[in-house]
């Protein structure tokens, strides 16, 4: 009877043991469904402020459609530099760059098809901008044009081409106002050369070429996109001033969805949904308010005012499009190198 009794016992108990160890091995996949799907934009220096305005938006509107929860974390650096750390494994959902040869650079590693650029828009650029000159207040130096940063004496803030887009775009914008004059190459190369032996400090990135002039008080002028000019200017008031060159470069903002990170991670429709949302009434409205040029017809001419206008030269019309710039003047042993090298 006894013996009946325990053998009862321990089934009830190994009755009792499977139960609970069935009802953990539910609650694992019903905690991780739980879980708000998560994406992460791998973006450049100088769009940070935009993509904290963005990013709830999109959030809101998502759920709005699709009753779906998601989370959006957002990474910052210099463009080129940030290309490299998702090549590198940084599990990027999307990346946000301000060139294409970034983006190539991924599809290269097979992270990003090839023809990523027919994907969205625009050649998937759902916004552009270019680069000015911000000056000191009363512009002392008395800077008007690309000539003024080669004048000896003037001290020109611009991030490292090698690792900054918004350097790469300031050296080709440099370069580009002497062709399109009738210049040789040779005057473009004397020009660049002469505006980066200007160069005191080389920042990784726009935003800390930003740090260097505002706040460590270095350099005469610095050269950046028209939106982070803008930034700074409502900032620090009327310290500075801003400044358009008789030209400028056509920088597009290009984006990608990373597709081997989305398929494995099975988030495709949410960062499609996401880098839709920046072509959209809302999304174009938030990037014009954060003083970067949109593609809609109709926000660019409520915003008019915003965006003096400028004669912009392309990367595809001057310099052959960005693997020809890249591989001429950015890789190692390139222009650049020569140049900053004989600094």
């Amino acid at each position: 009877m006894q013996t009946a009794k325990n053998a009862f016992s321990r089934k009830r108990r190994q009755i009792s043991i499977l139960l609970a160890t069935a009802s953990a091995a539910l609650a694992l996949p019903l905690g991780a469904a739980a879980a708000d799907p998560t994406l992460l934009n791998v973006s450049y220096d100088v769009t940070r402020e935009l993509f904290k305005d963005i990013n709830p938006a999109f959030i809101a509107d998502y759920k709005k459609h699709t009753g779906e929860t998601l989370t959006v974390n957002q990474s910052h650096g210099g463009s080129s530099k940030q290309a490299r750390s998702v090549a590198d494994g940084l599990e990027a959902s999307v990346v946000t760059m301000n060139q294409a040869n970034d983006i190539d650079l991924l599809a290269d590693r097979g992270l990003v098809v090839a023809d990523w650029s027919k994907k969205f828009p625009h050649g998937a650029a759902p916004f552009y901008s270019t680069v000015v000159y911000l000056v000191r207040k009363g512009n002392p130096k008395a800077i008007k044009d690309w000539n003024d940063l080669a004048k000896p004496g003037v001290q020109v803030i611009i991030p490292n081409p090698k690792t900054s887009g918004n350097g790469r775009y300031t050296y080709l914008a440099a370069w580009g106002s002497v062709l399109k004059k009738g210049g040789t190459e040779a005057q473009a190369r004397e020009l660049v050369g002469k505006i980066f032996k200007n160069v005191p400090i080389l920042d990784t990135g726009g935003r800390a070429a930003t740090t260097t002039f505002t706040q460590r008080q270095i350099g005469d002028v610095l050269v950046t996109f028209e939106n982070e000019v803008q930034l700074v200017r409502g900032e620090f008031g009327d310290n500075f001033e801003v400044v358009y060159p008789s030209t400028s470069i056509l920088a597009e903002s290009p984006v990608a969805v990373v597709d081997k990170v989305v398929d494995r991670r099975n988030l495709r429709k949410q960062a499609t949904a996401y880098l839709n949302f920046l072509y959209s009434d809302a999304g174009q409205e938030i990037i014009a308010k954060h003083f970067l040029r949109p593609r809609s017809e109709a926000v660019a001419k409520k915003y008019a005012a915003s965006f003096k206008p400028i004669t912009l030269l392309s990367v595809d019309e001057v310099f052959g499009g960005w693997r020809a710039a890249q591989k001429k003047h950015f890789d190692d042993g390139g222009e650049f190198d020569k140049i900053y090298g004989s600094k």
